[in-house]
């Protein structure tokens, strides 16, 4: 696993109503501050990727459809630097991974609907000046490949 990332099991709770998930409470270990709370989403077979911030760590969780997300570490002096990690993310597999800031991440809608994420960043979004850089999803120096594997 890349250094400084985390991974939150997501409890969902079910009734004759429908279903609650909590996502991120402040009392959770991995919790560090809140910056705002905003939802994307991501049609099927389309990729997100790749960028990362200098200053904000992201907390993503997947709350329709699924995702299959990736993570890349080019921190110099990361112990993990050169890593990548791989995680599915949806209704399948309820999870939050927290990205740290420095590692480029980026999803994939892998359902057959759109897929629908909730990012709770460490920061509010600077329109001035964005904590973002980013790299184009195919055509850059990170060892990840989007095509679906079958087989």
């Amino acid at each position: 696993m890349i250094e400084g990332v985390k991974i939150k099991k997501l409890r969902v709770i079910p009734d004759q109503r429908g279903r609650l998930m909590e996502i991120l409470r402040r009392d959770d270990e991995l919790f560090q501050e809140f910056g705002q709370v905003y939802m994307t989403t991501t049609y099927p077979g389309v990729v997100k990727a790749w960028h990362k911030h200098e200053r904000q760590a992201d907390n993503i969780a997947c709350v329709s459809g699924m995702i299959k997300m990736a993570l890349h570490d080019n921190r110099a002096g990361s112990p993990t630097n050169g890593e990548t990690n791989e995680f599915y993310l949806g209704v399948h597999n309820p999870i939050l991974v927290q990205v740290p800031a420095g590692i480029y991440h980026g999803w994939m809608a892998v359902s057959r609907e759109e897929a629908v994420v909730v990012n709770v960043p460490t920061q509010p979004y600077d329109r001035e000046r964005p904590d973002e850089q980013r790299l184009d999803p195919h055509d850059n120096d990170i060892p990840y490949d989007w095509k679906r594997r079958d087989g």
